[in-house]
């Protein structure tokens, strides 16, 4: 499993409606977004309007290439266009994509592969 995640940043006056669109996402919205692979997925808004998002995912490009092909992120994506700074491109495809650094339970299963291979006593 892929962890990915992304930021982008939205406009300080859209903030709330922001919040508001994803208080309440359409449900045809959340089964393409499960359907296409986009698992344990997180959005984070700090106040200032820097947004992080987080998902899981078995391949990235199948999962981003099947949400493109669904009529409902076509209509979703427009509907959240003007709520972002400095980006001209639906917001699936302006995503800046974060490099992971550290993960726990990747760390803790490379300490017990040694554990159990005798490398640490």
């Amino acid at each position: 499993m892929q962890r990915v995640c992304f930021e982008l940043r939205v406009k300080p006056d859209h903030i709330e409606q922001y919040r508001a669109a994803h208080a309440a996402v359409w449900p045809d919205m959340l089964l393409a977004l499960k359907s296409t692979g986009w698992n344990n997925y997180s959005i984070f808004l700090r106040p200032d309007g820097l947004l992080i998002g987080y998902f899981e995912t078995d391949d990235l490009q199948a999962s981003l290439d099947g949400m493109a092909a669904t009529e409902v992120n076509a209509r979703w994506q427009q509907a959240m266009a003007d709520h972002f700074v400095g980006i001209d491109l639906p917001a699936d495809q302006a995503f800046s994509y974060l490099t992971e650094v550290f993960n726990l339970d990747d760390q803790l299963s490379a300490l017990d592969r040694k554990n159990s291979h005798g490398a640490i006593q």
